[in-house]
């Protein structure tokens, strides 16, 4: 998503839940920090195929992937690495923001795969215990202003995050498994209001901000 199309959603997002921009920042910078001696890559070294598989965290990812088998590029957001591992399946791409199961993903950075790791104002915590676990190339994201070393593609949760960044480097036909945007999956701790907002800007991102020749499928 273009940084133009990106600032205003970012803007109504902060306003809702009461975010802040300064927080945001602050936690970029923690994150470039932490991770300047990481195998770091860049958009030319990034390489999705026209066809993409985004992998979300719902109940029902397992059942959705007897329905339609992934195809293409694998993208895994965050805690659905842990599924897929239990299934087999081991994601190309992983994009999280440290939360969640993180020792699968942890796991599936060691073997090389490409993580792009995510800082925002409320997951500080988590990148100092975190980030610099994740041994394979990385690519460092925000929310905010993007810069050489941290990049922003737009997205919001690490689900529609991932559609932002499979369309960024041009996927055209993508498919969404373990996406329910009804009945959140609540982690512990977690309050399931605040998940189902969060879910609502989430196919709001996916939905509504689609480019017109990209194809997003779901299982039925």
């Amino acid at each position: 998503m273009l940084p133009e199309k990106w600032d205003p959603l970012y803007r109504k997002i902060l306003e809702e839940f009461g975010y802040d921009e300064p927080s945001d920042n602050n936690s970029a910078r923690l994150l470039k920090a932490l991770m300047i001696n990481s195998e770091l890559v860049f958009d030319e070294e990034v390489s999705i195929q026209r066809t993409a598989t985004v992998f979300g965290n719902s109940d029902s990812l397992e059942e959705d992937i007897k329905k339609m088998p992934p195809a293409g590029t694998l993208i895994a957001s965050g805690s659905s690495v842990g599924v897929l591992s239990e299934l087999g399946i081991v994601p190309d791409i992983i994009v999280t923001d440290l939360d969640g199961e993180i020792q699968p993903q942890i796991e599936t950075s060691k073997k090389g795969k490409l993580t792009f790791i995510h800082a925002h104002g409320d997951n500080t915590d988590l990148i100092q215990k975190y980030a610099q676990e994740f041994t394979g190339p990385v690519i460092l994201t925000t929310q905010s202003k993007p810069d050489n070393l941290i990049s922003n593609y737009g997205g919001f949760t690490d689900g529609d995050r991932a559609v932002c960044i499979a369309r960024h480097f041009g996927a055209m036909d993508i498919q969404l498994l373990g996406f329910d945007f009804e009945r959140p999956s609540v982690k512990d701790g977690s309050d399931p209001v605040i998940k189902a907002k969060k879910l609502r800007w989430a196919e709001k991102i996916i939905f509504d901000h689609n480019g017109p020749d990209i194809i997003i499928k779901m299982p039925r």
